[in-house]
């Protein structure tokens, strides 16, 4: 969860960012990061034949998107519409000790917190229990 005014690069360590700026320089300003790094660090509940599969879909991610600081009128946390908060326990995609929550997702305000076993890529590697959460995210 950005800040008004904040991106994503803003929010990883810096050499997550070093990581990124070469791979879009490499790419034509597009970031898929290497075999290795990805599986790692967004899929690591899956075996390897699953993870390659996975990897051989994805798309090219534009840098810009890790670039552009985000406009938002106020904080989230004081937006007024109801808000959840869904931390697969397996996502090591930032470090534990920088992890997503609590460290962004206090930044919601009142929320809703749900979660289920999985990585950052759980749509891949247990889509049931990922569907599960996110109803129960959405309840009411």
């Amino acid at each position: 969860m950005p800040e008004p005014g904040q991106c994503l690069n803003d929010l990883v360590p810096p050499h997550y960012t070093a990581l990124f700026d070469g791979v879009a320089a490499a790419s034509k300003g597009a970031v898929v990061l290497p075999f290795p790094i990805w599986r790692e660090a967004f899929i690591n509940d899956a075996d390897l034949g699953l993870a390659q599969r996975a990897y051989d879909v994805l798309n090219p991610h534009p840098y810009k998107t890790f670039q552009d600081p985000i406009t938002l009128s106020q904080p989230m946390a004081a937006c007024p519409i109801p808000k959840s908060y869904l931390n697969c326990r397996q996502d090591t995609a930032l470090p534990q000790s920088l992890g997503w929550h609590p460290r962004l997702s206090e930044r919601l305000g009142l929320f809703r917190y749900v979660e289920c076993e999985g990585s950052h890529e759980t749509w891949f590697t247990n889509p049931t229990a990922l569907a599960s959460a996110i109803e129960a995210a959405a309840r009411d």
